[in-house]
């Protein structure tokens, strides 16, 4: 008796499929890289941090088309970096302090929107593509970039609250709570940079659990690839 051929469970795009694309959230993996990559060359003196404003301020916009799902929540998306950008120019131009922590709350709501949209978006049924693959890893890289915003609020409130403390005007000290931010939420912990208060460390917590639950997700929403074999 001859045995039926054994169905095929493979989606439509297999792993190594996966590794490439060139959707909107591929562009925005490779400018959050690109970003973190070149970020510690050009925040030295005036002309570097405008050049970094406007880096960023391309990221964020093109964060927003990225993640757009609706008219309507790509209208917010823009209106909040465009909000972000001209608060960011402010204190690079006034350096008020006012400006600093207000830019903070405004990037930190959008990329809290930005990373829900990404998880709701890889968790969509359906085959694992690559733009989906993508966009996990810039959500990954965009949580390091919000609790750095929240470091950087909580010592432009209570100064003193990150040791070695560095004045939040000097060159370099956003890229140090970003590297911070990433050390933590990947759970390294080199310790060249901790924190002193209380609620510094609370926050500090917080980003190590989610940073966990957010790779939970990615590895459950990964393993449901290639569902089970059947039995014959």
């Amino acid at each position: 008796m001859a045995h039926k051929p054994r169905p095929s469970f493979e989606t439509d795009e297999d792993l190594a499929g996966v590794m490439t694309g060139r959707g909107p959230c591929t562009w925005l993996l490779l400018a959050l890289i690109a970003l973190v990559l070149v970020y510690p060359y050009i925040e030295t003196g005036d002309f570097g941090r405008i050049v970094l404003g406007v880096l960023y301020s391309l990221v964020m916009i093109g964060g927003a088309h990225a993640i757009g799902q609706s008219k309507r929540l790509l209208i917010l998306r823009v209106g909040l970096a465009a909000l972000g950008i001209a608060l960011q120019w402010t204190a690079l131009l006034t350096g008020a302090l006012l400006a600093v922590q207000l830019a903070s709350v405004t990037y930190a709501t959008f990329l809290t929107m930005a990373i829900a949209e990404v998880l709701r978006y890889i968790m969509k049924r359906g085959p694992i593509t690559a733009d989906k693959l993508h966009g996990a890893l810039a959500g990954y890289i965009m949580m390091a970039f919000l609790w750095a915003f929240i470091y950087a609020l909580i010592e432009s409130v209570k100064p003193g609250s990150f040791a070695p403390t560095v004045p939040l005007s000097a060159p370099g000290a956003f890229f140090r709570f970003l590297y911070f931010s990433f050390t933590t939420l990947t759970t390294t912990g080199f310790g060249d940079v901790w924190p002193v208060s209380d609620e510094a460390r609370s926050i500090v917590m917080f980003e190590e659990f989610t940073g966990v639950f957010f790779v939970g997700v990615l590895i459950a929403r990964l393993a449901g690839l290639y569902p089970p074999t059947q039995r014959r």
